[in-house]
């Protein structure tokens, strides 16, 4: 006699009438690593490729050696928005004093000043439209969004800064060898190191 394989039945969270909160983002257990809220739904990211680590790798080094301390450079933090918006870019720049310790989760909007999203296959949507709409709204300054150039496979980075009277970002240029900009402050970072190779 032989024994029947086990069914391992996976339990999905079912969303509340309302949709959820940022509450929610922190409490509901087993949620999969880097869960973000958008408009109350829980969005779950694929994983990613070599492609999105290193650019982000890259560019959490650059902005660490050019920010002074009155900044702190965060990876893969989620900020809260609004009660059912908790996107988790891929980088942002805080101000120092919002870092509370170790076992801090997120950061408020007001306490951002820049943010930068990879954009995978998955999230091309998301990190062209609803995020940058969301991230202006909210009030974060500055915006950039990260491609992979089609010809050669680098980095194209896109900056945006947020116009105040129409609460939109406008975009500033396009950067591809290397990053220089003077907001959120003084930053150069060169791209190239960013292997292209297979």
């Amino acid at each position: 006699m032989t024994a029947e394989p086990v069914k391992h039945r996976v339990r999905w969270p079912v969303p509340p009438q309302d949709g959820y909160t940022v509450d929610d983002l922190f409490t509901l257990p087993d949620l999969p690593p880097h869960t973000e809220l958008i408009d109350g739904s829980l969005v779950f990211v694929s994983p990613q490729r070599r492609f999105h680590f290193l650019v982000i790798d890259l560019l959490v080094n650059g902005l660490r050696s050019c920010l002074g301390p009155e900044f702190s450079v965060e990876r893969e933090m989620a900020v809260i928005l609004d009660k059912r918006n908790g996107p988790e870019p891929d980088v942002s720049v805080v101000r120092a004093d919002a870092v509370t310790g170790l076992d801090q989760t997120s950061f408020q909007a007001e306490d951002v000043l820049l943010v930068v999203e990879v954009v995978s296959p998955d999230s091309e949507s998301r990190d062209r439209t609803t995020k940058p709409l969301k991230y202006a709204l909210a009030g974060i300054p500055n915006y950039w969004r990260v491609e992979q150039d089609g010809t050669n496979g680098r980095p194209l980075v896109h900056v945006y800064e947020l116009d105040p009277m129409t609460q939109s970002y406008v975009h500033m240029g396009v950067h591809r060898d290397r990053i220089k900009v003077d907001k959120p402050s003084a930053i150069a970072i060169d791209l190239s190191p960013v292997e292209v190779r297979p």
